[in-house]
């Protein structure tokens, strides 16, 4: 009798779990992740944009007390001696002078600032990711005129189960997706320079692994 009791038990438990995993499964899908463009069209254009993480050294002239360094925060903020919240994320450093230099115009008259940038990790939409079959797939901050061989090397190449020429390189364009084949067995194992491309920011680098 006691079997039989601890099987009834076990077999609610599992008819419980079947029914909370169908209802969580017929539950309605979750919406495509937002879509953000980069500012970066061509290799020829590039301009780095401040993001969360990065640390700005801002100096205002002649007033040493309201410079200083300052960290980016997780929305894209910052805040000074005299302003809380001022969003700087996504901007040029020159950007985020002239904005300050606004901002301390109804303090002092006629501020003169500066903007430098430290950390260099800029906002999502301009950084390149590898996800897949690389030795050290992560999110790369781009530098001008990179290239795939360059993003490559900062990932450590591909895997030995890596399927280098089925990898897509996912670009937004105009605010959608556009996926483009990359062959990077023949670039990397190959040496076929010719399979080279640029890179530019916000690209998604996707490999798969070999089909055996």
């Amino acid at each position: 009798m006691k079997v039989k009791r601890i099987q009834g038990i076990r077999g609610l438990l599992l008819a419980a779990v079947t029914f909370f995993l169908s209802a969580c499964g017929s539950s309605n899908s979750l919406p495509s992740a937002t879509v953000h463009d980069s500012l970066t069209t061509s290799v020829g254009n590039y301009q780095y944009l401040v993001g969360p993480g990065d640390s700005l050294t801002i100096f205002v002239w002649r007033n040493p007390e309201l410079s200083g360094s300052f960290l980016v925060r997780p929305d894209g903020m910052i805040s000074t001696s005299l302003v809380e919240d001022i969003p700087v994320s996504g901007k040029t450093p020159t950007q985020v002078a002239r904005d300050m230099e606004q901002v301390l115009g109804q303090f002092i008259r006629d501020p003169i600032v500066t903007v430098s940038v430290a950390g260099f990790v800029g906002p999502y939409s301009e950084q390149v990711r590898v996800i897949g079959a690389a030795v050290n797939p992560r999110a790369v901050s781009y530098r001008q005129y990179m290239t795939m061989l360059d993003l490559m090397i900062q990932v450590g190449g591909l895997t030995d189960f890596a399927s280098g020429n089925r990898a897509q390189l996912v670009r937004t364009v105009d605010g959608r997706q556009v996926s483009y084949r990359v062959r990077l067995d023949d670039l990397i194992r190959d040496g076929d320079i010719r399979a080279n491309v640029d890179i530019l920011p916000g690209d998604i680098v996707i490999i798969p692994e070999a089909w055996f």
